[in-house]
Formats: structure tokens, sequence, C-alpha cells
């Protein structure tokens, strides 16, 4: 296997990894016994995975070096190859990639990119360096890409339960996936026109013809800046996590508030705007009730292998803790110890101050997540400057990357019986 194939096997442990824990986490509980040796077998097989890219890395860098400077002789040039025992081509951190763009442009692992052999010139070629992309800044390393887009299921509600499509070549070309037409008279409408009919000996087969629509993605620039003294980017032993986390965290934010809320215009289109939520009258005006969350739930698309989740505003909490049912009785019963439950009506709760405040259209919503498509595009990239800030020795650091959002479904879906649902169900105002 190549080094990127080995990286890309240890993505994928350490998704499941993830997944196992979050399974266990979400309903506050430890691994089962099965879970347990799931994790175990896993963990070990990251293990051993380390332990080969980590002698392949080595290899495949002193490779590097020693072919840089086989390239530069010929040419009769010079090459600075990186420092380090085996002339290092990555970077340690966030913070060391961010000073060496600010004070050392010319470092050679900004050039480098992994798997590239030299041309017949013996020059490598231009269009794949990281610093040539034609909005003006370095791309992230792939190793650092992946630590700033992963997030946790606590930081961002979308991205990490969502259907997300690479970026692939050329990244920011827009996408257009199909989606079946669910619009007409069931039961057609369920299947996108494909229907089945009961047919007796001799009788000529049903024709059907599949009826798609079609949904386009096309990566949309996200930009952020953010100003830290030059002491501070020099030291990136020090300010590497700090500075990685505000990145992550920022754009963490300012996606998931698109794939809530986005217009859909220059934007992700957020489900909230988009034709396949379903929304609920609620029963009282600024408030949620019992009787809501019921016909939410008796609105959510039932079939599948969805995982659903609740999003509420935090100001909907008293609401929530006070609810009753039509006995009387607490719908949770909060502790003083133990605090609130992790679900409701049998779904995960997610407190979501990105949502609308409560009493507002979309304020709680259930969601499988899962029918929602985003498609990233090229970057992230990052660009400093010192001339803004340069009496009070500041760097601006611009953070900047590609893509875009939208719910798979283009409406809800009316079922044979009539009944209409869907995987995005939210709270609207009364009627």
């Amino acid at each position: 296997m190549t080094l990127k194939e080995l990286r890309d096997k240890r993505i994928k442990l350490v998704a499941e990894l993830r997944g196992i824990i979050d399974a266990a986490e979400t309903e506050d509980r430890d691994l089962t016994a099965e879970e347990q040796t799931s994790y175990d077998a896993q963990k070990a097989e990251l293990d051993a995975l380390d332990k080969r890219i980590e002698r392949m890395s080595g290899v495949e860098a002193a490779e590097t070096a020693g072919g840089q400077v086989v390239r530069a002789a010929a040419r009769g040039g010079n090459v600075s190859v990186p420092e380090g025992p085996h002339g290092r081509t990555e970077f340690e951190s966030m913070g060391e990639f961010l000073s060496a763009v600010r004070f050392n442009p010319n470092d050679q692992r900004l050039n480098f990119v992994e798997n590239v052999a030299a041309g017949a010139d013996g020059q490598m070629d231009a269009s794949l360096r990281m610093d040539n992309d034609t909005q003006g800044g370095f791309m992230v390393p792939p190793q650092l890409r992946q630590t700033i887009l992963s997030v946790e299921p606590q930081d961002a509600l979308v991205r990490p339960r969502a259907n997300v499509i690479p970026a692939g070549s050329p990244p920011d070309a827009a996408i257009t996936m199909p989606a079946l037409d669910q619009s007409g008279a069931n039961p057609k409408n369920m299947f996108g026109g494909v229907e089945f009919k009961w047919i007796a000996e001799g009788e000529e087969k049903p024709e059907t013809d599949a009826k798609l629509k079609s949904i386009t993605l096309s990566p949309h620039e996200i930009a952020g800046f953010v100003t830290i003294t030059d002491k501070l980017l020099r030291n990136w032993q020090a300010s590497g996590a700090f500075i990685e986390n505000l990145f992550r965290g920022a754009y963490s934010a300012a996606e998931d508030y698109a794939f809530i809320r986005g217009t859909g215009i220059g934007q992700p289109l957020g489900a909230i705007n988009s034709g396949a939520m379903k929304f609920i009258n609620r029963t009282t005006a600024n408030h949620v009730v019992y009787a809501d969350l019921l016909n939410m739930v008796s609105r959510f698309l039932m079939r599948g292998g969805q995982s659903p989740v609740w999003s509420m505003p935090q100001s909907s909490l008293v609401d929530i803790a006070t609810m009753t049912d039509p006995e009387g009785h607490y719908i949770w019963k909060p502790g003083a110890v133990d605090g609130f439950a992790g679900t409701l009506l049998g779904y995960p709760v997610r407190w979501n101050n990105r949502a609308p405040g409560l009493g507002v259209k979309g304020d709680i919503t259930l969601v499988d997540w899962s029918q929602y498509l985003i498609k990233d595009g090229s970057g992230p990239f990052v660009a400093t400057s010192e001339h803004v800030k340069f009496t009070s020795n500041q760097t601006v650091i611009k953070f900047f990357s590609n893509v875009d959002g939208a719910p798979w479904l283009t409406a809800p879906i009316v079922e044979e019986n009539g009944w209409e649902v869907s995987p995005f169900v939210g709270l609207d105002v009364p009627a």
C-alpha cells in the first residue's frame, strides 16, 4: 500500500472507533461486550498501522530529500532540503505550518506534494504546488486538513452526521446529484415513478419510468480572519494547539449555521429554509408542549436506517424540563445529581443555539442528517499579511475554503396511505 492509502485507512479506522464511543456516550452507558471486542480489535489494528506509516514516512521523506538534491544538481541550482534526520516533508502542527507561511515562505515543505514525481525536465509540476492556488493562499497540507475539518458530534450538528461528498477533481466544480421525484399521486410518487403490480398469467408486464429530479451543489467560498502577535506566531510549539482550535471551532460554527439556516444564495441551503422541511404548527405561541413533539414525530419518515436527532435552543430547556403528558406526569425526570436524560421520545437531544430562538419558526427540529448532502470544494487555504498590522507587530491570518450543502429531498413525501412525512421536521408558529 502507498503512504496515502495507509493514511486513508487510518482515518477510516479512527472514524469507526469514534462511532463506537459516540454510540455508547449518546446513550450514557459503557461499551457492551461486543462493542468492547470490536473496539479492542480496531485499536490494535490502528496501533499496527501507525508503525507502518511511521516507517514508510521516514523512507519516503529520505527519498524525496535525495531526489530534490539530484534534480537541483541536474539544473545547476541549489535546493534547501527540509531540516531533520529524514528531510521532513510534513509539518508537525497547524502552528508550525502558519509560522512557515508567515516567516519562511521558501520552506521546501510548502512546495512538497506527496507521491508526485518530477517531469521530464526535472521540474516539479507547478500546478501541484501547495501555494499555486489562484486565490493566492497556501493550501493546508492533507494531514492538517483532516484535523481542521474533523469535528466531533458535540461540536457540530450537521457535518458529523451528513452525507459528505469529497472535493474530487476539479474540486470546485459543481456536482449534480439525482433525486427521486416525489411529486404526483401515490404510490408512484414514493419511488420516483417505479410501480410494481401483480399480473396474471399471460398478461403484459406494466411499463414504468423512473422520474428523477436533480440537486446541484456548487462549492461557495467561506473565509475568516484572525489577528495574532508575531511573537506568538513564531512560538508555534506553544501556539499551535491554540490556533488550530481557534480555526476549527470558528469554521465548524460558520458552516454548521449555514447547513441549518443558510439561504442557498452564495452559501449552502439550510434545512430550515428548504422545501424538504415539513413544518408543524405549534399549540402555544413562544412555547413548546408535549403535543407539539408528538405531532413532529408523527410526521417523521420512519423507514430505513435513520439516526434522527432533536435540535433545540437552550431557551426551550425550561419548557422541555417541565413538560407533562396528558395525565400530568413529567416527560423528563431530571435529577439534581444525574441531570437530564439524553433522549426524548427515543431520539437524542442536542441543545443548539445556532437554531432560531424559542418561538421562532424552525427553533426545534427532528432531522435525519444523513439525508443532507455536503459537497466539499478546494481548500482549506491560508494566507498571511504583516502589512495591515505592521506597526503593532501583528499578523493577519486569512483562512478560506469552499463548501456547499443542501437536503437530498426537495419536498416532503406523501406515502402510500396519503400521510405526508419527511426526514426533516420542524416546529412552526401557531396556525
